[in-house]
């Protein structure tokens, strides 16, 4: 019978989440420290109420970011030995694809798939050397779903995201490191609340329109309301634990039934 949860089925582990200052992110952070883990975490500023964690101040949508973010999990922890790429997010405007630049593409991509990449670059030798190690990306079901006057440049990012993530399961599974995606639907954090705003103001309409839109453009929730923060918390830390030491190279979606096929 595989483990259940315990309060302390952390302790000792090194964690790294990226972009924990606040959102998924932050909720992810202190489901870790609630569980006994040691947890480093990055973002450009920090949450001054952010307690119990290591914290650097970077930049992770450029390499010397990601760098120093490696270098200060190495040089404080030691290493890592569960790493969740939580950081992602769109500023993309509305308007469909005509609306998007060159620019608008790659800070889409840099936001959203390359810090994963260079992050794993950096990090996961040290969990092959020691021959074990769980590496968890927070993608999108925006990949199936994409809406199409939003977060096209998102979404195809996210897709980047998730076939990346296969790739390297099929490496690195037989070293002992398990890779595993986790793909919310909308989650209502304080991102997903700009977007509505965003959506608003490009349109010329009210947030709760826009917020209306989204949920049509998404054919409706079947849970009747959007996923919480502690949800996809409870589901990552899920897929770290040993209760999950079978789980490798798989997506788990997490949308109150939004994804309309199986």
């Amino acid at each position: 019978m595989p483990p259940r949860s315990h309060p302390d089925e952390f302790e000792g582990r090194r964690v790294l989440v990226t972009g924990g200052s606040k959102g998924t992110g932050r909720t992810t952070v202190e489901r870790f420290l609630e569980a006994g883990a040691r947890v480093i975490t990055a973002a450009r500023n920090r949450a001054e109420d952010l307690r119990g964690v290591e914290f650097v101040a970077a930049d992770l949508t450029s390499p010397d970011g990601i760098r120093a973010l490696a270098e200060a999990a190495l040089g404080r922890l030691g290493g890592v030995d569960v790493l969740v790429h939580v950081l992602g997010g769109s500023r993309a405007p509305g308007g469909g694809f005509t609306a998007l630049t060159e620019d608008h593409w790659r800070a889409e991509f840099d936001q959203n798939l390359m810090p994963a990449v260079r992050l794993d670059r950096l990090l996961l030798p040290q969990m092959v050397t020691r021959g074990e190690g769980v590496v968890i990306h927070v993608a999108s079901i925006q990949w199936r779903l994409p809406l199409h006057d939003s977060t096209a440049a998102y979404a195809a990012a996210k897709a980047a995201l998730t076939t990346y993530s296969k790739a390297l399961s099929k490496e690195v599974g037989p070293k002992g490191v398990r890779v595993n995606v986790v793909s919310p639907g909308w989650i209502y954090t304080e991102a997903a609340d700009a977007l509505v705003q965003r959506l608003a103001a490009s349109s010329g309409g009210t947030p709760e329109a826009a917020r209306r839109g989204i949920l049509e453009a998404l054919g409706g929730i079947p849970i009747g309301r959007p996923t919480k923060p502690e949800e996809v918390a409870e589901l990552i830390a899920f897929l770290a634990s040993d209760r999950a030491a079978a789980i490798h190279g798989a997506e788990y979606i997490i949308d109150g039934g939004t994804v309309p096929t199986v």
